[in-house]
């Protein structure tokens, strides 16, 4: 059964309420591929539109926290903190986006890590597209997850 239909497959909301507070955390990543040589525009993470990293890393943070208002069923938590890394790899001319989330809560915070990674992925997309349209964004998923009644997950 899916947590989020009940018996007659009508969407719900999955009840926490019984749920204990306890300490959670999730990382995602995900990545975005230039071509080599729009790659060497960006190289320095700029764009005419302003500082490519800080905007997207702000964009991630803001993606975490609005978690809830874009995805139906997710809780609206408190969030305690987010991190948002975005590294170069030159070998694959790519940018490696990471977010991880904490809160204490009675759910888990994968949808706010997830979310995280794909707004500043998009955001990096569209600070770029000027350059070439066709930049890649790849590989969102889900990379750990500790805390709560599923225990730990890691990839």
């Amino acid at each position: 059964m899916v947590s989020h239909l009940d018996k007659k497959n009508n969407p719900i909301m999955v009840n926490v309420g019984e749920k204990n507070i306890s300490k959670r955390i999730a990382e995602a990543q995900g990545e975005v591929v230039f071509d080599k040589l729009t790659f060497k525009k960006i190289e320095k993470l700029k764009s005419k539109k302003g500082s490519i990293k800080n905007i997207a890393i702000l964009a991630g943070i803001m993606g975490a926290k609005e978690t809830s208002r874009i995805i139906p069923l997710c809780h609206n938590i408190p969030i305690d903190s987010v991190n948002v890394e975005i590294t170069k790899n030159t070998k694959t001319n790519s940018l490696k986006v990471s977010a991880r989330v904490q809160t204490s809560s009675k759910t888990g915070v994968e949808m706010e890590a997830l979310t995280a990674v794909t707004v500043s992925c998009l955001t990096i997309y569209d600070m770029c597209k000027y350059l070439n349209k066709s930049i890649k964004i790849k590989n969102i998923k889900l990379v750990s997850k500790k805390g709560g009644k599923s225990g730990n997950y890691q990839i």
